[in-house]
């Protein structure tokens, strides 16, 4: 069952998706709690799994990897033997940031960053060579962002 989220909660949850870093008494000034009141809910929610990490996101231009692709993979049967593989074979991939099992014609999509075409090649090669269940796939460049990031809509309650 969902933890219940009051307005404190939700108030800490939009303030710290846009800057973990903010301190509690900042955020207690916000929201009109105490800087010790604010600690306490975000450990709860750190415990309770509602704040699942707290990371630094960083520009992938800036250390060299400019290239994002969006990969449609269908494979071949879904036998689970052969999913539970390439599951953990997308898992252990660095160079994608992001897998998505959907409905549609494809059976996954995946965001993937790239130095360039020909490392984009490689992974592509060996994530065939490594999964035989991999029937095809297509690729987008994506030439552009208009908007990237985890921030999830917090509305407020009712209280």
């Amino acid at each position: 069952m969902p933890m219940e989220l009051d307005k404190f909660d939700r108030g800490i949850l939009a303030i710290l998706q846009r800057d973990a870093r903010r301190s509690a008494e900042l955020i207690g000034t916000a929201i009109g709690l105490s800087a010790s009141a604010v600690q306490r809910r975000i450990a709860r929610l750190r415990e309770e799994g509602v704040i699942a990490a707290e990371v630094a996101i960083v520009d992938s231009r800036a250390i060299g990897r400019p290239l994002t692709l969006i990969v449609d993979v269908e494979v071949e049967r879904e036998r689970s033997e052969l999913l539970v593989s390439l599951k953990q074979w997308i898992a252990a991939e660095p160079a994608i940031q992001e897998a998505w099992y959907v409905t549609g014609e494809g059976d996954y999509v995946l965001i993937v960053t790239a130095r360039d075409v020909d490392g984009y090649d490689a992974l592509m090669r060996k994530l065939i060579a490594e999964n035989a269940n991999v029937r095809r796939f297509q690729t987008r460049v994506a030439l552009g962002t208009l908007k990237r990031g985890q921030l999830v809509p917090v509305e407020p309650t009712s209280e």
